[in-house]
């Protein structure tokens, strides 16, 4: 009999190198009645993807106010201005929607450091929370910053 799986601790689902895909979220967010669409983050310039966020009505609309990405946390059930707290904001340049109109895509610039809440070796905010790529279906690897 194998012992029951726990929930990783922050470090080691951010920082580690087994794989905990979360195959359980979009799920979830339905069950708890979020009335959300997802959003991808893009970098205008670059086109790398920074990040995956959701966003209600009210976020959306924030989002063209600001002009900067705003979005709502499904896990804290709250409007999420990216950059607020750490100074990473995202200045907006566009927003999208795909052909069936149930996600967005916003192209942004970085106005800070970083994308991610989570920080490299240096203590750096990481450019975009991709910093990992799946080896195995166990297995995770850094890409070199």
């Amino acid at each position: 009999m194998s012992a029951p799986q726990t929930d990783p601790a922050p470090d080691d689902l951010e920082e580690g190198t087994v794989a905990r895909i979360d195959f359980g979220k979009v799920a979830q967010i339905g069950r708890d009645g979020h009335q959300v669409v997802p959003v991808v983050l893009q970098d205008a310039d670059s086109g790398d993807v920074l990040f995956i966020g959701y966003a209600n009505d009210e976020a959306l609309r924030l989002t063209f106010e600001r002009r900067s990405a705003v979005l709502y946390s499904t896990s804290r059930n709250e409007i999420w201005h990216k950059g607020a707290t750490s100074g990473d904001m995202l200045s907006l340049v566009e927003v999208r929607v795909n052909c069936e109109q149930n996600s967005l895509l916003y192209r942004v610039r970085r106005d800070g450091g970083g994308a991610c809440h989570t920080r490299d070796a240096s203590g750096a905010s990481r450019p975009s929370c991709y910093y990992r790529s799946v080896e195995a279906t166990q297995e995770l690897r850094f890409l070199s910053d």
